[in-house]
């Protein structure tokens, strides 16, 4: 967009990064809102269809990447390419008018049935769920009370239950989640945000570094589908707990880690993908788990809060660890060229020796993150073995009788007409 609008001009590209997200969310404020769930019987089916526009996008965008890397674009290929990622954009949207056409349609002809009935019906009886849920008991005190309440800190309720903000935050699961996604998304995002010195460091052409720092936001994305996608299937089938394929997450970025300390020959290419995959990865696993183990109720304020781990893990081993270690390496370098420091002067350091032990570090944190993990895990195993689907099914029944009964109430006005 930014090449096909203002071509190569690097000012414009801070003035689009300005403008171009606020107008985007100021132009579709008001789709967010409150709505009542209306299930369909396809709606798997849609769901799959947003999920093939994503990924085609990602792919073309991946091709596009590359292409622009190797070839010189001119400004009308970059309307091509513009045009057609706007248009793959808007797909979605096209399919949510298509979907609410045809609900209107089926309304429609239901209301239009119902009046052509020769007599009055007489609206269902309550379904079994709905009678249970009025005749349910009151929730208990710790769901009643202020979520910043101190009086229920340390009396949590069960794993799955509305927890409230500080039972939570308290909570030794979420400590041990905590923890383990510092050292998780700290080293992959330490990678991540120095990958252009790091390639510079050990050699790998302009080009090279241009296109897989490019191309790691694709491998983010496309960890953020496989692991969500992945996850879900595994627990559903073989009640595979979340909290393990986190572990195994945090397991596997550590060969991302390892290939950057050993400087392996051609490595940063398979590093990029590794890493990108896996810091990708974590952020659905995290957000799920704190949903699953804390409920909903509050699950905004600890989405945030989980979001935290990401600056602190990147403030301890990017600037603490990787900063100062390759700082440290580049006076080395040249001091043993015999020259001197000048004051303002950016430091340059060639040679696997620049992040060498700073991976090392993140790796061994890494493997500790992993480890802690693990304790998570066998805490949670008896919950990931029950049904931790089932209050929501039983809500999502609930909410589907109610409508039921509002329906047939509101069609209980037909007209009755003399059967003569």
């Amino acid at each position: 967009v930014y090449g096909a609008v203002y071509g190569n001009d690097p000012q414009a590209l801070i003035l689009l990064i300005g403008w171009l997200p606020a107008a985007i969310s100021f132009a579709f404020l008001r789709t967010i809102r409150i709505l009542k769930v209306v299930r369909i019987v396809h709606e798997l089916k849609v769901f799959y269809r947003f999920l093939y526009i994503s990924l085609g996008l990602a792919g073309f965008l991946m091709v596009i990447i590359i292409l622009q890397k190797q070839l010189n674009f001119s400004r009308a290929e970059f309307g091509v390419s513009a045009a057609t990622v706007v248009v793959l954009l808007l797909l979605p949207v096209g399919i949510a008018v298509k979907e609410e056409l045809d609900l209107s349609k089926n309304k429609k002809h239901d209301l239009e049935t119902n009046n052509n009935n020769n007599y009055l019906e007489k609206p269902p009886p309550p379904p079994p769920v709905a009678a249970a849920a009025a005749a349910a008991p009151p929730p208990p005190e710790n769901e009643i009370i202020s979520c910043w309440s101190g009086r229920s800190i340390f009396r949590p309720p069960d794993r799955g239950e509305d927890y409230t903000i500080l039972q939570a935050l308290f909570s030794l699961d979420m400590l041990i989640l905590f923890f383990a996604t510092i050292c998780g998304v700290g080293g992959t995002l330490t990678a991540i945000d120095n990958l252009g010195q790091i390639g510079a460091s050990l050699g790998y052409p302009k080009k090279s570094i241009s296109t897989f720092v490019s191309l790691v936001s694709i491998w983010n994305y496309l960890g953020r589908v496989v692991a969500g996608f992945l996850s879900e299937h595994f627990l559903k089938k073989y009640k595979f707990p979340r909290p393990l394929m986190l572990t195994l997450t945090l397991a596997i970025s550590c060969i991302g880690h390892l290939l950057i300390a050993f400087g392996v020959t051609n490595g940063l290419y398979f590093a990029s993908v590794v890493i990108g995959f896996c810091f990708g990865a974590q952020w659905p696993l995290l957000f799920a788990i704190i949903s699953e183990l804390f409920g909903l109720k509050y699950y905004s304020t600890l989405y945030n809060f989980g979001s935290v781990a990401s600056p602190v893990g990147l403030y301890v081993l990017n600037v603490r660890v990787a900063g100062n270690l390759y700082d440290r390496e580049a006076e080395k370098q040249l001091r043993a060229a015999g020259r001197v420091r000048i004051r303002g002067e950016e430091l340059d350091c060639d040679g696997v020796e620049c992040f060498r032990l700073a991976f090392f570090i993140i790796t061994a944190v890494t493997v500790f993150g992993t480890f802690v993990s693990l304790l998570l895990v066998m805490r949670t195993r008896k919950f990931y073995k029950s049904d931790i689907y089932k209050k929501f099914r039983l809500e999502a029944e609930m909410a589907e009788a109610e409508m039921a009964v509002a329906s047939a109430a509101g069609n209980g006005h037909a007209v009755v007409r003399d059967s003569k």
